[in-house]
């Protein structure tokens, strides 16, 4: 017992011969170094949050949240997936989510394009409103990952907080949707401080922060078979659940849509810059987006110059020229393509819609009955209309209407002829699409080159008694 005391005076002497007892002279000391710092007594405790009580709580990312939220969107949705079964290949409903961003009044929504893809039913649904609400696909550009919807219903908390009207044509009751705050990325910094909103892992309205941890980013994503150039690279938390959703600054504004592109890598996350998605939404998004077709087109710069007008087409049934300038759409003043194609894109199929135009030096009204995008295109390229008709146990197109000097009526069709199939000459194989339904010709020839030839089969009965004659013919699109 006595050996074990001992080295107690021997450590004593060692630090005071080191100088470490300066200030006690004493033992004391060394025990006080073992025991690590000292706790705060209760009244200095009390003291420090009283200094922290006058600390504001309310930072610029609490203010960004509130101010951004309303306009983030969690979109759930539901697509087929082929599975094989011990019975067989099956289809079973597999359900996504991600999340979008009004940017538009009227609710039109930017998002991932990978969030949508292949979805057969799409809703929406907002920050404290347990309502889902039905949204459309209008248009998407693969390559930018980027999609445009449009929310179909309109929100129980927006019909009481807003005045609602009923647009010319039956469109849905118009209310103002909360909207994100364009910025923009041209003068970015690293460094800078962001804000993601999205829903991770089903979890809505999960807010990161972080800062832009570098710019001009290249990814490739080789599941998806794509490559992305300058992509904002951020720490902020990004997942498949943040994908669509809004980067922002430390003003509130939309600086990226959050796209995740690694899902393998730890604190980086990627978004498309905010320039980028302004000028596919200008170049591609919305001029893709066509809820009915109304038969001329415009030119691309602010003028609003009707520069196409369909022969036989609703817009020159009801008047209207190549050179009229389109002023106003059911009363409203259109200024630049985008007015112009978000007032179009109110006007459902079968709806009628009054087109102001100057005309010759005067302002002039033209009430026109919109169609559906489906017969827009096939008329526009071929000069037909079409349906569905089963024959034989088979779906067969049928040709409803010839418009007058069209492609079609110069090779001699007639209402009532079915196609069963068409090859377009300038593919380099001699097999033929078989037409299955409309989407299929109408997606066939509105890729094709105006001044494409197409070889035709057609089948018509020519005297009704049901025995179909097969002819064949060359069709020039227009």
């Amino acid at each position: 017992m006595q050996s074990t005391q001992r080295p107690a005076p021997l450590v004593c002497s060692m630090l005071q011969a080191l100088g470490a007892l300066a200030l006690t002279g004493s033992c004391a000391l060394a025990t006080e170094v073992t025991r690590g710092p000292q706790l705060a007594q209760p009244q200095d405790r009390a003291a420090l949050y009283d200094s922290l009580a006058s600390e504001a709580r309310e930072t610029p990312i609490v203010r960004i949240v509130r101010a951004a939220t309303p306009a983030v969107v969690f979109i759930q949705t539901e697509a087929y997936q082929q599975v094989q079964t011990l019975f067989g290949p099956s289809a079973r409903v597999v359900n996504g989510a991600g999340s979008g961003v009004v940017i538009h009044p009227w609710g039109y929504v930017v998002t991932n394009y990978h969030v949508v893809e292949g979805a057969r039913r799409i809703t929406v649904s907002f920050d404290g409103d347990p309502g889902r609400y039905n949204a459309q696909l209008v248009s998407f550009v693969r390559e930018e990952d980027l999609a445009l919807l449009k929310i179909l219903e309109v929100p129980e908390s927006l019909r009481t907080a807003n005045a609602t009207t009923v647009p010319a044509g039956g469109a849905q009751p118009q209310v103002e949707f909360p909207t994100v705050r364009w910025g923009t990325s041209v003068d970015l910094m690293p460094g800078e401080p962001v804000v993601a909103i999205g829903n991770p892992h089903g979890q809505t309205y999960t807010v990161s922060s972080g800062i832009i941890s570098g710019l001009h980013r290249d990814i490739a994503v080789p599941q998806r078979e794509l490559h992305f150039h300058g992509l904002i690279q951020t720490d902020a938390s990004i997942n498949r659940g943040n994908s669509g959703g809004p980067l922002l600054n430390i003003r509130g504004e939309l600086i990226g849509i959050n796209s995740a592109m690694n899902e393998a890598a730890e604190n980086i996350g990627y978004a498309i810059p905010v320039d980028r998605v302004k000028q596919v939404l200008t170049d591609a998004l919305l001029p893709q987006a066509r809820a009915s077709w109304l038969g001329f087109e415009v030119a691309e710069d602010a003028s609003l110059t009707v520069v196409e007008v369909t022969p036989d087409g609703p817009a020159q049934q009801a008047g209207i020229c190549e050179g009229d300038v389109v002023i106003a759409i059911d009363g409203a003043e259109v200024t630049n393509n985008e007015e112009f194609v978000l007032r179009c894109l109110q006007v459902p199929p079968g709806g009628k819609v009054r087109v102001d135009v100057r005309h010759a030096g005067r302002v002039e009204s033209r009430q026109l009955v919109a169609w559906e995008p489906l017969d827009g295109i096939l008329f526009r390229r071929m000069g037909v209309t079409v349906s569905e008709r089963q024959f034989g146990g088979r779906v067969f197109v049928q040709i409803d209407r010839i418009g007058s000097g069209g492609p079609a009526e110069q090779i001699g069709m007639l209402a009532g002829d079915l196609i069963p199939a068409l090859r377009p000459e300038a593919r380099r194989t001699n097999s033929a699409f078989r037409i299955q339904d409309r989407e299929v010709l109408a997606a066939i020839v509105d890729t094709l080159d105006v001044g494409t030839f197409v070889e035709l089969e057609v089948y018509r009965d020519s005297d009704g008694d049901q025995n179909y004659e097969r002819l064949s013919g060359r069709l020039k699109l227009r």
